[in-house]
C-alpha cells in the first residue's frame, strides 16, 4: 500500500514514519513537511512545502490511505485563526483533494471530547473536522481520541501538559483506562494498523483503548 502522513514532525507522526518504513504492507510513504526530514529510505517520498498548497499538492500524490497527525497548540498557533487553519483546515483541505483522487482511508489523531456543540474552543474543532471528514464518505475513517498524550516532544515543552503528566501519572492505578496517559507509541501503532488494515466504515478508538 501507498500511505500518507501528515504531521512527520511531531510526536505521533515521528513514531508512525518508522514503522511504515519498516512494515512490509506499506510499499511506499508520502511525508510532507515545511522543512527536510533528517530521514533517508527508499519508501519515503519527503515534499516539502508550505503547508497552505496542501489541497493541491496531494492532487499529484496518488495512495491507498492517508494518516493525518498534524496538530498546534493555541500558544504555538499564536491565535484561534491560525490554531483552526492547521487543525482543521489543513487536514480537511488535504483530505477533500486525496478523496477527489480515489484515496479510500483516512486515519486522523483527533482528542478526546472532539464535538462541534462543546463550549470549548479546541474540542469544538476538532468535532468540526470529524464532521466534515465523514461528510467525504471515506470507505474507511478512523477517528483516533486520544486523551493526554505521553512521549517526549521536541519543540517547546508544554508546561501545561507536563503538570498533567505528573498528576495522572501519580493517580494511574486508580484513575479508569479512559483518564489514564495515552503513549503515543500506542496511538501511533493505532493509526498505522488502520491505515495498512482498513476496516469498512467509520470506527472510533478511543482513550480507554490507548491506555498503556
Amino acid at each position: 500500500m501507498r500511505i500518507l502522513l501528515a504531521g512527520a514532525t511531531g510526536l505521533v507522526g515521528s513514531l508512525a514514519l518508522p514503522m511504515l518504513l519498516d512494515d512490509p504492507r506499506c510499499s511506499a510513504v508520502i511525508a510532507p513537511t515545511r522543512r527536510p526530514l533528517a530521514v533517508q529510505h527508499a519508501k519515503l517520498d519527503n515534499p516539502v512545502l508550505d503547508f497552505d498548497g496542501i489541497g493541491e499538492a496531494a492532487r499529484h500524490w496518488q495512495v491507498d490511505a492517508a494518516i493525518c497527525a498534524l496538530g498546534t497548540t493555541m500558544k504555538l498557533a499564536g491565535s484561534r485563526e491560525a490554531f483552526r487553519r492547521v487543525d482543521h483546515d489543513y487536514p480537511l483541505a488535504l483530505a477533500e483533494s486525496l478523496r477527489e483522487e480515489g484515496t479510500a482511508t483516512f486515519v486522523l489523531n483527533s482528542a478526546m471530547g472532539a464535538d462541534v456543540g462543546s463550549r470549548f474552543f479546541y474540542s469544538r474543532v476538532k468535532g468540526e473536522l470529524e464532521r466534515d471528514l465523514r461528510a467525504l464518505r471515506f470507505e474507511s475513517l478512523v477517528l483516533v481520541r486520544p486523551g493526554l498524550i505521553g512521549g517526549e516532544r521536541s519543540g517547546p515543552p508544554r508546561v501545561g501538559e507536563r503538570i498533567g503528566m505528573a498528576v495522572l501519572g501519580a493517580l494511574e492505578l486508580v484513575l479508569p483506562r479512559a483518564w489514564r496517559i495515552n503513549p503515543a507509541l500506542e496511538i501511533a501503532w493505532a493509526m498505522v494498523d488502520a491505515a495498512l488494515a482498513p476496516q469498512p466504515g467509520e470506527r472510533v478508538i478511543d482513550s480507554a483503548q490507548l491506555a498503556d
